[in-house]
């Protein structure tokens, strides 16, 4: 007879791996798996294509987002104690500003389910696989992915081969002040 029984006490180990077992079933379980199932992949996603240049541009912690970094159809600042970002229009950024460019944003569209595990892995591996980088925002409503301009196409050509949708965005025009 195997593991602990009346004529052999517990272990310690033999008690970790049944609180590990419990914590992985309650795991599946709030996941809506049931033991011994896997959860299905997320997707398949619609991607919208932007077509304006972006940059990602790096500052010191505490800096002041410059007046050159423009709005954009994405445009984000994210700022920590140890630096700032800003993701903002290309075309206006200084040559020697510490920036990744030019980029392509996709926007995944939504909504999302924010806690089904693997939405980023489905989204970066085929990128990932052709060994390219890619940066991942994310709002309130939608992630978005910042793809190098130099690999947008082929990174186009990657989703729609794990069965993703990616179309040409509109980008919705600023109403002007009156």
């Amino acid at each position: 007879m195997s593991g602990p029984d009346a004529t052999s006490p517990a272990t310690a180990q033999d008690e970790e791996n049944d609180v590990t077992q419990d914590a992985d079933q309650e795991h599946g379980q709030e996941h809506g798996q049931e033991h011994g199932q896997e959860q299905a992949a997320p997707g398949p996603f619609t991607l919208h294509r932007f077509p304006e240049k972006l940059a990602v541009v790096a500052f010191g912690p505490g800096s002041e987002v410059p007046a050159w970094a423009e709005s954009s159809s994405v445009f984000a600042v994210i700022a920590t104690a140890v630096g700032t970002t800003v993701v903002c229009a290309a075309r206006n950024v200084p040559t020697k500003a510490r920036a990744q460019r030019p980029m392509t944003a996709f926007e995944v569209a939504g909504p999302l389910d924010v806690e089904q595990p693997g939405l980023h892995v489905e989204l970066l591996a085929p990128l990932a696989e052709a060994g390219w980088s890619a940066r991942v925002l994310s709002t309130y409503d939608a992630e978005w992915v910042l793809v190098p301009t130099k690999h947008a196409d082929k990174a186009e050509t990657a989703w729609r081969r794990r069965g993703h949708t990616v179309s040409a965005a509109v980008p919705a025009t600023p109403a002007s002040g009156r």
